[in-house]
């Protein structure tokens, strides 16, 4: 299915897994172009670094030649999707593609509601740091090694699209109910991840304290890893200090390293275990695990620092209850003096009518709540439901901000600004830093 013979064109070029796997392919020597909307987004600087053709959405981009890459975002409808199959081109799913050319590899997919691309941007950087590793990681983060050893990927369970892998290794992170908008319910993702398990060939490697990974079944071994007795990789005598987290790693009763690294949050601990149970298991060298681990630096808009003025901003993809608390706690182990103000960008009506009591609980971690208005995807373009209805369970503030007013943060005392969503909530953090750099006094 894979050849020299065609130019592969990516039909939602800009997005995070499609960026990653054009980049991927680019580097393997294929000849790679794509089309999305003009838009600037996070992950077409490194498109444009590649020297990636990336194109407007029309009809004209289609000629014979191509193979047309779908993105998941777009129904066969849409117009470059529709012309190709109408001119009888070649038309693959993004998993589809990516579970064939998974196959040549020991491939290593993270899958889980939560910590896919943080885990998977970890075990990439440690991998290609010990052996030539390829790696697809959903922060837009993409590449391709000839002749690789190892592939690590990020393994997507929306629609049940990580069912076109069949991974040597697979981590899973946690399951939990997310994607409303198509799955039932709890035992629906449950459901999707046993599918899954049955389809890994050689090792699954779960969280330890997540009630329903603890009932999968699989016809390979099941790693649990964690911090209690239970697990079969136990990360002990854990520390979290403002430079990071650093802890001893057990297999069984076994010490197999001391591990430091420079990330926050226990959710950073869990993830690190998860990377060094794979290694371990493929009798990589502890120490290069450790030398590697030590020096990563963290993937896209996963915990993205920056300083302006004398305030501190953080940018994060969480969407998720479940992911505004590893954030929030995050933030609190590297500031824990500081007043955190969380900016959160609700991400699809469904996910915030079906989450609405969590995502208030999760935001009341924070000592200070704005919203903006819910995003509005693909997917869902209105709903029954808005931000300020969020806003009136929220007991720590709960104000919906406006792109054109940035105002009301500026009466928080030398914050730390935690802006999270999966939308474009970026537009309001660069508007408050806009807002704070005009009144910051300048040098003459």
């Amino acid at each position: 299915m894979i050849t020299n013979d065609t130019v592969y064109h990516f039909v939602g070029i800009k997005g995070s897994g499609m960026s990653a796997l054009a980049l991927v392919l680019n580097d393997l020597g294929y000849q790679v172009q794509g089309s999305d909307i003009d838009q600037y987004t996070f992950t077409q600087r490194d498109l444009e670094r590649a020297a990636i053709k990336i194109l407007p959405f029309s009809e004209d981009n289609l000629h014979e030649g191509l193979t047309v890459i779908a993105g998941n975002a777009f129904q066969d409808s849409q117009i470059e999707i529709k012309k190709a199959l109408e001119m009888g081109l070649p038309v693959v799913r993004y998993h589809q593609f990516l579970g064939e050319l998974l196959k040549d590899y020991t491939s290593i997919g993270v899958a889980g509601a939560h910590g896919k691309t943080s885990t998977s941007g970890l075990l990439a950087h440690v991998l290609s740091g010990v052996a030539k590793t390829s790696y697809l990681v959903g922060d837009g983060t993409g590449k391709g090694i000839k002749d690789a050893q190892f592939f690590a990927f990020e393994a997507d369970e929306y629609r049940r699209h990580f069912l076109a892998y069949s991974p040597d290794y697979l981590i899973m992170t946690n399951i939990d109910f997310d994607h409303p908008d198509y799955y039932t319910g709890l035992d629906d993702v449950f459901d999707a991840f046993q599918s899954e398990a049955y389809k890994v060939q050689k090792g699954i490697f779960a969280w330890g304290d997540d009630p329903e990974l603890r009932k999968l079944k699989a016809n390979v071994p099941i790693y649990y890893y964690g911090v209690r007795e239970a697990d079969d990789f136990q990360a002990r005598n854990i520390q979290r200090t403002v430079q990071g987290s650093e802890f001893d790693a057990y297999y069984h009763d076994e010490n197999i390293g001391h591990y430091h690294v420079p990330l926050y949050g226990e959710h950073n601990v869990l993830n690190s275990l998860a990377v060094i149970a794979v290694s371990f298991l493929e009798k990589i060298d502890g120490q290069e695990v450790a030398d590697e681990l030590a020096n990563f630096k963290g993937v896209k808009r996963r915990f993205t620092e920056k300083k302006v003025a004398d305030v501190t901003i953080i940018d994060d993809y969480a969407h998720h209850p479940s992911e505004i608390k590893a954030t929030l706690d995050a933030a609190r182990q590297k500031y824990p003096d500081k007043q955190i103000v969380a900016v959160f960008q609700p991400h699809t009506f469904t996910r915030t009518i079906a989450l609405m009591d969590d995502f208030a609980a999760s935001l009341n971690l924070a000592d200070e709540v704005f919203l903006t208005d819910i995003f509005s995807s693909a997917r869902e373009k209105a709903g029954k439901v808005s931000s300020a209805d969020l806003g009136a369970k929220i007991t720590k503030g709960g104000r919906v901000l406006k792109i054109d007013n940035m105002s009301p943060l500026l009466d928080c005392d030398q914050p730390v600004v935690v802006f999270m969503g999966a939308g474009d909530v970026q537009k309001y953090e660069y508007a408050y830093e806009e807002l704070l750099s005009s009144l910051s006094p300048k040098d003459n």
